[in-house]
């Protein structure tokens, strides 16, 4: 029985490392799509995802909210970070100087 609820735990602390590090790096493409001018659309969905990944960090994990939103948020957070770096690939990495 220990052995099972370790295994819970592992998971839901791995669930939650990756939840940090999802609102990180969605604050930081966020902030890097602003100032490169990305297409409104592509900044409205990471700004949605950030500010929502900020909301759900500030209450109890085990929450309704949380337990409801968390799989289609890292879904959609992931697919926003999937498009920026597409984006920035294709429009912004030209650009920039390699030195």
């Amino acid at each position: 029985m220990a052995k099972r609820e370790r295994t819970a735990a592992g998971q839901k602390d791995e669930t939650l490392l990756d939840l940090s590090h999802l609102r990180r790096e969605t604050r930081t493409a966020l902030e890097l799509a602003v100032v490169a001018l990305a297409p409104s659309e592509l900044m409205d969905r990471l700004a949605k995802s950030a500010g929502l990944l900020e909301a759900i960090a500030e209450l109890p994990t085990d929450s309704a909210p949380v337990v409801a939103l968390v799989p289609g948020l890292m879904t959609s957070a992931r697919s926003a970070l999937d498009d920026w770096h597409t984006w920035y690939r294709r429009y912004l990495e030209k650009k920039i100087a390699r030195g």
